[in-house]
């Protein structure tokens, strides 16, 4: 491996793993992403840290799980002693750039704002597509400059418009500036770290280029699956709020021909991103620099769709929004598996990236010690025995506000079972088991029957034992410390 490779990530939104081909998708054209796929090492288990974009963000930025970096809510705010990885990147020597959304901190902040460590020397940032305002929104002032009839239209319609042309789409201008980028930098010979994180796959599903429908098999997808509208009330209450006040509204409100126009549209922009990651791609190719090139794509949560009787995504640890793509591509010259089964958790590209970069270990495992290198060959062969998601009330419910009472959850899951539990439901069942071997679509909740009350009891040990662990070390002691030294102790033995 060169000692200091040039690192594209790639970063979608809101992505399930069932969206591409090499994921097993028959029924949307993902050509691009497949190949990098075929390059590299998909994992098939990579799990969030959380199923809400800005606490997932700051993780996969940090190295760290939620009680590491601080970051619990929608509209949270990374504390100004965090520091992202890309800080790291630059004191090795790097270049950094990122073209999009980052997301560590919530948008009415970051639209403002720069996160105080954000470590990124070029930052073209921008939050949200339909929104053409704020202090920090490069694609608003790339549309004014390149396409100002539309960037009026945008301006006056906001999330309402449907089909944006191609050229004026915000994942095309992530794409073309980061091939500007990484032309620009072949020509200086810096090691380069390119951030290109687009919104697609993001509700609203109607904003993909039409041409994208020509890439889709309408016909060929499914329709939802799993729990039953009837049966989603056998759930946990908090999972009940929100099939019923999730930020689109009541699950009522829509049938089946909604569900599936809603599918059709993110499908069609999967297709669409997939296009433009294709550019990108071959703009490495065509530099001569691809090989030698550590590509890393990746999602920060999945979408519910509808399965489950669920909208978006929310306070549940359902696979389709727990469970995304992961894709690494390593330089050419090194040999690795081509397909890795094991647990991994988002957050480790972190790792990966720094010792990629030749970072020290120690300042690694000082800064992010959670957080693993997944070009180990020997970690590669167990990787993780548990995977963890947690959810404190995180996400918005139709009236825009955090939910009332409040919805704070925890999963763990293992290589064979994954269990929720739900930390203030009121009602039985508290919490979720479920079989991922015998069951991997999760419709049979097994917290309440007695066969499997041992596992249940050994999974609940385990997660109290994580969140305790993570408790100390993430929070510690806020105030610091002052032990009494000898002179000061106490006299016991005039007791």
């Amino acid at each position: 491996m060169p000692s200091k490779p040039n690192i594209l990530l790639i970063m979608t939104d809101q992505q399930r793993c069932d969206s591409l081909g090499c994921y097993g998708s028959d029924f949307v054209q993902t050509p691009n992403i497949d190949s990098l796929a075929r390059d590299g090492i998909r994992f098939d288990n990579c799990y969030v840290a959380n199923t809400i974009c800005t606490p997932s963000r700051a993780s996969i930025m940090t190295g760290k799980h939620l009680p590491g970096h601080g970051v619990y809510r929608l509209h949270d705010i990374l504390p100004s002693s965090e520091k992202l990885f890309t800080c790291h990147l630059q004191d090795a020597g790097y270049k950094t750039a990122l073209f999009g959304k980052l997301h560590v901190s919530g948008r009415s902040f970051e639209r403002e704002n720069r996160n105080p460590n954000d470590g990124f020397d070029i930052y073209e940032y921008a939050m949200n597509p339909h929104d053409v305002g704020g202090t920090y929104n490069s694609y608003a002032q790339w549309l004014q400059r390149e396409h100002p009839e539309f960037f009026k239209t945008l301006d006056q319609e906001g999330r309402n418009v449907k089909n944006i042309p191609e050229e004026a789409h915000f994942t095309t201008w992530s794409a073309e500036r980061t091939m500007d980028f990484i032309r620009k930098q072949k020509s200086v010979g810096q090691p380069f770290f390119a951030f290109m994180s687009v919104v697609d796959p993001h509700d609203p599903y109607g904003d993909y280029p039409i041409a994208s429908l020509n890439y889709i098999r309408e016909d060929k997808i499914p329709e939802p699956h799993g729990i039953s509208e009837e049966d989603v009330h056998k759930l946990p209450e908090p999972i009940i709020r929100e099939h019923e006040h999730s930020y689109l509204g009541n699950f009522h409100k829509y049938d089946m021909e909604d569900i599936q126009e809603m599918r059709k549209g993110y499908y069609a922009s999967v297709a669409f991103l997939d296009k433009q990651i294709g550019r990108v791609l071959n703009c490495l190719k065509e530099l001569d620099i691809y090989d030698d090139t550590i590509i890393i794509f990746l999602s920060d949560h999945g979408d519910m769709l509808g399965d489950h009787s669920l909208l978006i995504k929310g306070g549940y640890f359902f696979d389709e929004c727990t469970h995304v793509p992961l894709i690494i591509k390593p330089p050419a010259s090194v040999p690795y598996p081509s397909v890795v089964s094991g647990l991994v958790q988002a957050y480790d590209i972190a790792a990966t990236i720094l010792h990629s970069a030749g970072v020290s270990p120690d300042v690694i495992q000082k800064a992010m010690p959670d957080s693993r290198n997944l070009l180990d060959r020997t970690f590669l062969k167990t990787c993780r025995d548990e995977v963890y998601c947690l959810y404190r009330n995180t996400g918005i419910g139709d009236e825009r506000t955090y939910f009332s009472p409040p919805n704070h959850a925890s999963m763990i899951r293992t290589r064979k079972f994954k269990l929720s539990l739900y930390h203030n439901a009121e009602t039985e069942p508290k919490g979720e088991l479920y079989d991922m071997e015998k069951d991997p679509s999760e419709e049979n909740n097994l917290w309440n029957d007695q066969m499997f009350a041992h596992i249940k009891a050994d999974l609940l040990i385990k997660l109290c034992n994580w969140l305790t662990a993570q408790e100390i070390s993430g929070l510690g002691s806020r105030g610091g410390e002052m032990f009494p030294d000898k002179s000061q102790w106490l006299n016991l033995n005039a007791l």
